[in-house]
């Protein structure tokens, strides 16, 4: 699997000698946010999560500058964002809702966000932030709860299952030298 990964992770000197990114060598080229490893992945993993949540373009910014701050991989912590996109955002919210409105004991129901059939792309965006406005703090809410309990699950599941395989191929790398002798 960090075969697979490394891949799709850019070159240490292919950063450095980015010009766009000269200002930012001194944080950007730091080993921690490149190197994969089950702490930086499974902090990358609990950035990413977190940072789903936060509206539109945010997300990759806030997961990006959350991983310079707990220095953990980069590359993990912005493609973990993306579990949020226009097919699962909806589920996402109501899931919030319903957990934010459980949390502060209100009764009300969850409302159908508006249909964007029935408006132009500028006024479905206006009527979305009226929705989302009208959900108020059980959302708010919700929403960081759900954030939070993603980050903390996709954390521990990362950790677990990367010891799981170390514990496996260890175990593999033993009976093939037992084997051997």
């Amino acid at each position: 699997m960090r075969k697979y990964l490394r891949r799709f992770l850019p070159e240490h000197n292919v950063i450095r000698g980015n010009r766009w990114l000269a200002p930012f060598h001194s944080t950007l080229l730091h080993p921690r946010l490149w190197h994969l490893n089950r702490r930086s992945a499974a902090g990358g993993v609990a950035v990413g999560l977190l940072c789903g949540l936060i509206p539109g373009p945010l997300q990759v910014a806030g997961s990006s500058l959350l991983s310079v701050i707990f220095k953990v991989n980069l590359p993990v912590a912005i493609l973990f964002t993306f579990y949020t996109n226009p097919l699962t955002i909806v589920p996402l919210y109501f899931v919030a809702y319903e957990l934010g409105n459980w949390v502060l004991g209100n009764g009300g129901g969850f409302s159908t966000p508006p249909d964007y059939a029935n408006y132009s792309f500028g006024e479905w965006l206006y009527a979305l932030g009226d929705w989302a406005q009208a959900m108020g703090s059980p959302l708010a809410l919700g929403l960081v709860l759900l954030a939070f309990s993603l980050a903390l699950a996709g954390y521990v599941i990362v950790r677990i299952g990367w010891r799981a395989y170390l514990v496996r191929v260890i175990g593999q790398r033993r009976a093939r030298q037992a084997q051997r002798r």
